[in-house]
C-alpha cells in the first residue's frame, strides 16, 4: 500500500471508490463544523461562554482547515505526514465533541468514518 497525497481537485483520477470518499470526506467536514458548534453551545457555562465556544470552535476548526488542507490546495502545504496527523487530530476532535457533549455512539460513526476517509484518500490513487 502505497501512501501519497492526492493531487489537485481537478486534475485527479476519479474512480467510484474515490468520488464515493470524495463526497464522504466533504460530509465529514460539514459535520466537523457542526459538531464542534453543537459542543460549544451545550459545554458553555453563560451564555455569552456559549456563544464564544459554538462559534469560535468551528471557526478555528475551519480556519486551520482551509490554511493547511484544503481540497483545492491548502495556502502552506505541510510534509505529507503532518498532513495527514494534523487531518487525523482536526476530525477526530469533533468526534471527541460529540462524546463530551453526550453523543458517544455518534462520536464513534464519526471517528470510525474519519479514519476510513482519511485513509481511503491517501492511499487510493
Amino acid at each position: 500500500m502505497k501512501i501519497a497525497r492526492p493531487g489537485p481537485v481537478g486534475q485527479r483520477q476519479w474512480t467510484p471508490l474515490t468520488a464515493t470518499n470524495a463526497g464522504l470526506a466533504f460530509g465529514l467536514e460539514l459535520a466537523m463544523l457542526a459538531a464542534l458548534c453543537y459542543w460549544g453551545f451545550r459545554t458553555g457555562s453563560t451564555p455569552v461562554v456559549r456563544l464564544l465556544l459554538g462559534i469560535g470552535a468551528p471557526a478555528l476548526a475551519a480556519t486551520v482547515w482551509g490554511l493547511f488542507l484544503a481540497a483545492g490546495g491548502p495556502k502552506f502545504r505541510q510534509p505529507l505526514g503532518v498532513e495527514i496527523a494534523l487531518k487525523v487530530l482536526v476530525l477526530e476532535t469533533a468526534a471527541l465533541a460529540l462524546h463530551a457533549s453526550g453523543r458517544s455512539t455518534l462520536a464513534v460513526v464519526f471517528a470510525v468514518l474519519a479514519a476510513v476517509s482519511v485513509a481511503v484518500e491517501y492511499t487510493a490513487n
